[in-house]
């Protein structure tokens, strides 16, 4: 037996909003530069912290258990690094370069935008998205690295968008290098 056509044009238009969420982002190398961005600014306004006094239990004797953990290899750095930064990506939209091209800007006072408030809002919860499948995918490794040092002001994006996500290529137009001097194409508004 057929199925009803409404109940096929319904489930054809779920399918088909859930697939354009998940694919809207055009340019993922510029998209993810610009979670490194965040993710960078992140890093640079952490203040500086004591180590972690875990040493909370007391031995038979009155001696103080545990450990100290160093706050830069600890886990709750990683936490406040990673936490509400995909949130932080709704301040971002796309803004129009030239004819062919568009990149990622942060948006201060979204009153001053001059662009079609609606689409730059729809952009914004479109970075957000993709920043959320970004974070799933390489979280853990990401976690890891920083924890080791391995992620360090200035190589963000080389770390988070060429080696953990290969989103970006070494020769793609977007990519951010880190030391070598490259121009960051990623602007504030």
């Amino acid at each position: 037996m057929a199925e009803p056509p409404l109940r096929l044009i319904f489930v054809v238009a779920v399918l088909f909003s859930i697939l354009y969420t998940v694919f809207c982002i055009d340019d993922k190398c510029a998209a993810c530069n610009a979670v490194a961005e965040e993710l960078e600014r992140g890093l640079l306004n952490e203040k500086p912290r004591n180590h972690l006094d875990m040493r909370h239990r007391l031995d038979p004797h009155g001696q103080r258990k545990g450990k100290v953990i160093d706050y830069r290899v600890s886990e709750l750095r990683v936490v406040e690094l990673l936490d509400g930064l995909c949130e932080k990506m709704q301040d971002y939209t796309l803004e129009k370069v030239d004819s062919s091209g568009h990149v990622w800007i942060k948006v201060n006072n979204w009153d001053n935008l001059t662009t079609n408030k609606q689409e730059a809002r729809a952009h914004s919860k479109d970075i957000s998205t993709y920043c959320g499948r970004l974070l799933e995918e390489s979280e853990d490794e990401l976690a890891e690295l920083i924890k080791k040092g391995s992620v360090k002001v200035g190589d963000v994006s080389t770390v988070l968008c060429q080696d953990l996500s290969n989103h970006c290529s070494p020769t793609s137009g977007h990519y951010r290098a880190g030391s070598d001097g490259e121009e960051n194409i990623d602007r504030e508004l």
